[in-house]
């Protein structure tokens, strides 16, 4: 009678008298590395067309393939059980090459995926060879991790080209600075990032672009871009205080309206208000964007205006100049003012980009920069499983407000 797997099992861990923990690794590796082997054994077995015994035996009721087996190359496989030495099959005219491990491939069972998981939570190249030599008992070169994080600059290109959806409610626009080397010198690039909230509530990065400095113009790129890649039409942008950015939204989308974050104009405009008056001058100033009506906001500015005007001009005229981007949100009920008030949500994904990237003074090129950031933003979308709050009541108003633009 044949016996069972756990019989089997329990035979050999009887036999093999384990004391340690340690002893256990070592037993699963060899056992890895035989089954392994077993496995190209077997896929060779399948490319010739007969097993190893039978070429020795010929007859003539099966004719002998015109290729066999040529011997073995070593090779060491870099495992999650450590480093396994494996013969890899050889055959005379060189068709083989193994399908459970590539040609020129040396590392197994999810390895290069620990390797992109420990690389996309901002640890150094370095770090990672001393974090899987810890793990693992392997040793990979900092220049291993570099030429592993390279191969998903195809997966970066794809995502970052990929089609979107036609309508989007809300898109929040910001960069995000970083040094990064060209030309022999540490420059300042932004990273320019797009998040879209989709008629479904769902919040998605729709992409990052890599540019020198924040500017109207390459933000007009970018919106062109997202045109391209199919976005047809956005109802709300929300954006920061770039001078340039109504011009570029414009441009690209001429039906979009938008908001100027609040918070962000409120360090602005008030950056130069002495310590002595800033509590009381906030306190008259929430009275203008904590209104009810737009027209109650704007008698309250006019009111501000007459008590610090005098003292404080650019504050006032900062207010005055982008009005009719600031008050926007006045004309939307509390659901869409709270999702439209504030630039937060890109803010809080900035945060955690900078969470990332903290440990690195600058990057060695764009690609660098771009690859981190799009292996962050992955585990943060995978975050997001959540509709954004009162969703249903935000999406009955938004088709009311915007019943003559694209159908939900």
């Amino acid at each position: 009678m044949e016996k069972t797997p756990a019989e089997l099992m329990k035979e050999f861990v009887n036999s093999q008298k384990f004391t340690s923990t340690t002893e256990i690794m070592e037993a699963m590796k060899l056992m890895f590395g035989d089954v392994l082997q077993k496995v190209m054994e077997s896929e060779l077995d399948t490319e010739l067309g007969y097993e190893k015994s039978e070429r020795s035996a010929n007859n003539d009721e099966k004719p002998l393939s015109k290729n066999y087996r040529n011997g073995y190359s070593q090779k060491t496989i870099k495992s999650q059980l450590g480093e396994v030495q494996v013969k890899i099959p050889r055959d005379r005219n060189g068709e083989y090459e193994p399908k459970i491990i590539e040609k020129y491939d040396r590392n197994a069972d999810g390895m290069e995926e620990k390797i992109l998981s420990l690389y996309s939570c901002g640890m150094s190249q370095r770090d990672i060879s001393e974090q899987i030599k810890s793990l693992y008992d392997v040793e990979i070169s900092p220049e291993l991790v570099s030429k592993i994080s390279e191969k998903i600059m195809p997966e970066v290109a794809a995502w970052q080209s990929r089609p979107l959806e036609a309508s989007y409610p809300f898109v929040f626009m910001d960069a995000i600075h970083y040094k990064v080397r060209e030309d022999h010198q540490v420059v300042t690039k932004a990273a320019y990032v797009v998040i879209g909230i989709t008629l479904e509530g769902n919040k998605d990065i729709l992409g990052i672009w890599i540019g020198e400095h924040e500017s109207s113009k390459f933000w007009l790129g970018v919106l062109n871009d997202l045109k391209s890649r199919g976005i047809l039409d956005v109802y709300l942008f929300c954006v920061d205080g770039l001078k340039g950015f109504q011009e570029a939204i414009s441009a690209a989308y001429p039906k979009a309206q938008i908001q100027r974050c609040i918070i962000h104009q409120i360090r602005y405009s008030t950056r130069y208000v002495s310590y002595k008056d800033i509590k009381q001058l906030m306190s008259d100033l929430k009275l203008v964007y904590k209104a009810v009506t737009e027209e109650e906001a704007f008698e309250n500015l006019m009111a501000f205006k007459d008590k610090w005007g005098k003292a404080y001009p650019s504050c006032v005229k900062s207010w005055e100049d982008n009005w009719n981007i600031l008050s926007t949100f006045f004309a939307y009920p509390p659901e869409i003012r709270r999702i439209i008030y504030t630039t937060n949500i890109i803010e809080g994904l900035n945060r955690q980009f900078r969470q990332v990237t903290k440990n690195k003074p600058s990057f060695v090129n764009d690609d660098s920069l771009r690859k981190l950031l799009y292996l962050a933003s992955k585990k943060i979308v995978e975050r997001w499983t959540l509709r954004c709050r009162n969703w249903d009541v935000v999406l009955n108003q938004l088709n009311l407000l915007f019943a003559d633009r694209i159908a939900c």
